[in-house]
């Protein structure tokens, strides 16, 4: 067995069924031999946001993979492959490299020491007989621990070596870790103590499959709860304890709550400082609940640390909670509380929600795309920029991972490969990605891809024919030289590319357009609704 050949396989073997990428890469032909269906993408970088989707929506249980050429592939590959290790994504990225005589000779790019920093572990296949146990590795650090990429390189001149037959290979199990028991009762004594405590949740309620422990715990002690970006959709913002999801914009409500705390239980979050998630107020007793001991008073300064899996300790907690507190506790009061802040809240919102003139307000067509959906059903993500402020304090997410939230980098353009890597993970579900006219500048080719590979999303874009989001920092510029204008004809790019098209302009036209484009994405045929709106510069930031 040739060395393509062993590594697709034990590929399989792991519950791998797609393989994303862009050729040369011998990868792709040696899987397309056993069934590993490839999907060819315009670049690279989406590539990488496809396969970071798919272990997203099915909470790693499968593994998304990317392989790529090597030297300008793997160039261009770098920005995705540090986007999916600030997500902590576990993703298997397959690089081809330079013949070894020639791996570490300048200029050529070497993917195991420059991609080193953004991958929790970066290898090279060097010997034939060595590529289980490479990949072996691989696949564990993939399966257990803080998420991230792990990378195996393969030189060009490794493909034609031969390994002996049969492979040894058994796929890896992963292994999960839980807090301290000490440190568990001593958190649950402060839980059952606090008189306003809060949870913040974040994406390791999502890994963990924690979502039931999450809303037990909350009723139990009758607390809200907020989530970051990646951590929204893990409560039900139905819920009369949801407080809305905390990232640069954010409802009242969370402001409100965070900042009238008497404790704060952080839970499968890292509390990583960042410009795009919610500030946490300064002086808070913390209980800081994380899988990485290197979150632990990282950004925060936190009062009790607990280590391990957001589902063994949620489990954890209910049990030592259980003689502490015998019944959930009244929330009637601090739902009352929630109700009347985040209506007042609403209401100063509804001139621009409910807005009813050309040009189009984006928050009107963001209300109306809820509000005809099938929400539960839907997997939506934002794009970076004015689309992810615009989007997320608003939509109320219901069930698990129907909400793909991002923010620690935000590259332009990442939600169109998250839409189409949902959409293959989970063909059932509408898949939904929200982007303005920069971000499609950076990715919108491939939404030819989507057509080719016949991956029927929904993509909403929001064209107000400038960098809104730059109007404040760069007047000078967009005074004199017009910086930040940009344009195009997005819908016709789309019917070019063989979807479906249409520019929406009235907002009579919003929700019959919407209804247009879910019944081309039922047909097979992926759909873009082009949205000619106002240039909105206003956020919730409280």
């Amino acid at each position: 067995m040739k060395v393509g050949a062993a590594i697709a396989e034990i590929m399989k073997r792991e519950g791998i069924g797609i393989l994303t990428g862009y050729p040369v890469n011998h990868l792709l032909e040696s899987a397309a031999e056993i069934d590993i269906r490839p999907i060819i993408v315009r670049q690279e970088r989406i590539g990488l946001h496809m396969a970071d989707a798919i272990s997203r929506v099915t909470s790693g249980e499968t593994i998304g993979a990317f392989c790529m050429q090597h030297g300008p592939g793997a160039e261009n590959a770098f920005g995705g492959v540090a986007q999916c290790f600030g997500e902590s994504i576990p993703v298997l990225v397959l690089p081809m490299g330079y013949p070894r005589r020639i791996a570490h000779v300048p200029p050529n790019f070497n993917s195991v020491t420059s991609m080193a920093t953004v991958t929790k572990s970066a290898e090279p296949v060097t010997l034939a007989a060595e590529v289980p146990n490479i990949m072996r590795r691989a696949f564990a650090r993939l399966r257990s621990g803080r998420g991230g990429p792990s990378l195996v390189e393969i030189p060009t001149d490794m493909f034609n070596e031969e390994l002996p037959d049969p492979l040894d290979y058994t796929p890896v199990k992963p292994v999960r870790y839980g807090p301290d028991p000490v440190d568990v009762s001593r958190a649950a004594a402060m839980l059952a103590e606090a008189k306003r405590p809060v949870i913040y949740a974040g994406t390791g309620i999502h890994w963990a499959r924690a979502w039931p422990q999450l809303r037990a715990l909350a009723e139990l002690l009758g607390a809200p709860v907020t989530t970051s970006l990646g951590g929204k959709s893990s409560f039900p913002e139905d819920h009369p304890l949801a407080l809305g999801s905390g990232g640069l914009a954010i409802a009242k409500t969370v402001r409100h709550f965070l900042d009238n705390a008497d404790l704060i239980l952080g839970i499968g979050c890292s509390f990583t400082e960042t410009n795009f998630g919610v500030a946490m107020p300064k002086g808070k007793t913390v209980i800081h609940a994380t899988l990485d001991p290197a979150h632990l008073d990282n950004n925060v300064r936190v009062t009790l640390g607990l280590v391990g899996d957001a589902a063994l300790t949620l489990d954890a907690l209910l049990a030592e909670l259980g003689d502490r507190i015998r019944e959930p506790r009244d929330s009637s009061a601090t739902a009352r509380e929630i109700a009347e802040i985040r209506a007042e809240w609403l209401q100063q919102w509804a001139a621009k929600r409910d807005h009813d003139a050309a040009p189009l307000n984006p928050y009107r067509v963001l209300r109306d795309l809820w509000n005809t959906v099938d929400v539960d059903n839907t997997i939506i993500t934002h794009d970076a920029g004015s689309p992810r402020d615009q989007l997320s304090p608003f939509w109320v997410a219901r069930t698990p991972l129907s909400y793909l939230g991002w923010g620690k980098t935000t590259q332009l353009g990442y939600g169109l490969g998250l839409a189409m890597g949902a959409k293959l993970a989970r063909p059932d579900k509408l898949c939904i990605n929200v982007w303005g006219d920069a971000a499609i500048g950076f990715t919108g080719m491939d939404f030819e891809t989507a057509v080719r590979e016949r991956i029927p999303i929904l993509s909403i874009l929001l064209n107000n024919f400038s960098m809104a989001i730059e109007l404040k920092v760069m007047p000078i510029s967009t005074e004199k030289y017009r910086s930040t204008d940009i344009s195009g004809d997005y819908a016709g790019m789309a019917r070019a590319f063989g979807g479906h098209g249409e520019r929406i302009e009235r907002p009579e036209d919003i929700v019959p357009a919407i209804r247009r484009g879910i019944a081309a994405t039922r047909e097979g045929k992926p759909a873009l609704l082009e949205f000619i709106t106002s240039k909105e510069t206003q956020v919730s930031r409280l």
